[in-house]
């Protein structure tokens, strides 16, 4: 699909990595991307998604908590292009979240967003970030048993990403009403996110087993040592989004994809902020 919004390019960082970095896999079989490293402009206000929407206009009962726009991620601080706290997605994508939404209330529960639309701008950040082996700052919670330099290699974190097409978000449930979650403040003990429910970090999401953007095993969907309650949660969250479209990424319980999303070969550059939709 071509169209004239924005600049836009498809970026492929495994290169860069020399051969560690591993794409996210998408929700159906495509052609490999060619492994020729491009430059990726600098956004300029000037950009647009094209057709784009912000969630919360979509669906105002969706809970968000955009965690690379504040310092409370794996990197310690607010990512390159999160510009605002917000969920950009493609309509398609926002209209199907809002079917799910429908269904998780139905129950009693409601969804909340961690990480939408990604700017390859944040990837970039991410890839620049990884060559950098002396800051490590939050690996005691979200990347205790596994090395910094293996976080590519094994899955945990993708370039290029499919959050960068506009249909892929981090998500998680929460009882409706939520309960309240206490700030994140940077220098407090850190917590692993393999920790049980009551001791890692007081997110209001229901027990997943583990945190969000945990980099562990444990934090693969189907894994076994995932038992009772917290196995019966993953299991209602993939249910609700699968019945709506959408394919989840095995290796992380809170990653999902639109089945057909309408930009599956094309990686956005413009920032999170409501001036990007279009």
């Amino acid at each position: 699909m071509r169209h004239r919004a924005g600049v836009v390019l498809v970026l492929v960082l495994a290169a860069l990595l020399g051969g560690c970095a591993r794409p996210e896999p998408r929700p159906v079989p495509a052609t490999p991307q060619s492994t020729q490293a491009r430059p990726t402009p600098t956004p300029t206000p000037a950009e647009r998604l094209p057709g784009f929407v912000v969630l919360t206009d979509v669906d105002p009962r969706i809970h968000a908590d955009i965690r690379y726009a504040t310092p409370h991620n794996f990197v310690g601080r607010p990512i390159t292009g999160y510009h605002e706290p917000l969920c950009l997605l493609t309509r398609q994508a926002a209209e199907a979240l809002r079917r799910v939404q429908d269904a998780a209330l139905a129950g009693g529960h409601s969804l909340k967003v961690y990480d939408c639309y990604r700017p390859q701008p944040a990837v970039d950040d991410f890839v620049a970030w990884s060559k950098r082996p002396g800051e490590q700052q939050t690996k005691a919670e979200f990347y205790p048993d596994v090395a910094k330099n293996r976080l590519f290699a094994e899955g945990y974190i993708g370039a290029p990403t499919a959050h960068s097409r506009g249909s892929t978000m981090d998500l998680t449930l929460v009882e409706e009403p939520p309960a309240s979650q206490p700030p994140y403040r940077v220098g407090q003990p850190l917590v692993a996110c393999t920790a049980p429910h009551g001791q890692r970090f007081a997110d209001n999401s229901i027990d997943m087993g583990t945190g969000f953007d945990c980099f562990d095993s444990r934090a693969h969907t189907a894994d076994a040592r995932i038992t009772g309650t917290p196995r019966d949660n993953r299991r209602l969250l993939q249910r609700l989004m699968t019945d709506a479209g959408f394919v989840n990424y095995d290796r992380e319980w809170w990653h999902y994809s639109l089945r057909d999303e309408p930009y599956p070969d094309t990686f956005f550059a413009a920032p999170v902020a409501r001036s990007s939709v279009g």
